[in-house]
C-alpha cells in the first residue's frame, strides 16, 4: 500500500489544524489536528531518514506553527498558513520523501 508523502502529512497538519480551528472555534480540535499529523510525519521521518533527522525536521514543524502567528499579522491568516505549511513539505521532501 502506497504511503502518503510526509510533505503532505506535515503540509496538510498545518494548513488542516488551522482550518479547524478556525472553522469550529475550537482551539483544542486544531491542536488536534496539528499534534496527529505531526506524530505520524515524525514517524515517517524517523523510519525513513533517521532521528536526527526526525527530530530537527520535528523542531521545524513546530517552528512553523510558531511562525505562521506574527507572520499571519503582516501577509493575513491563510497566507500566512500556506506559507509555512509550503516551507515544511519543502524541507520534509527534500531530507525524507525525495528518495522514499
Amino acid at each position: 500500500m502506497a504511503r502518503i508523502p510526509s510533505a503532505a502529512v506535515a503540509a496538510g497538519g498545518l494548513v488542516g489544524g488551522y482550518g479547524v480551528a478556525r472553522w469550529t472555534r475550537k482551539r483544542e480540535l486544531g491542536g488536534f489536528v496539528l499534534a496527529v499529523a505531526g506524530a505520524t510525519a515524525a514517524s515517517q521521518w524517523r523510519e525513513r531518514a533517521g532521528g536526527v533527522a526526525a527530530g530537527a525536521l520535528s523542531a521545524g514543524y513546530v517552528a512553523a506553527f510558531g511562525a505562521s502567528h506574527p507572520l499571519a499579522k503582516k501577509v493575513g491568516a491563510w497566507p500566512a498558513v500556506f506559507g509555512v505549511a509550503g516551507a515544511m513539505a519543502l524541507a520534509a521532501w527534500a531530507v525524507a520523501d525525495r528518495h522514499a
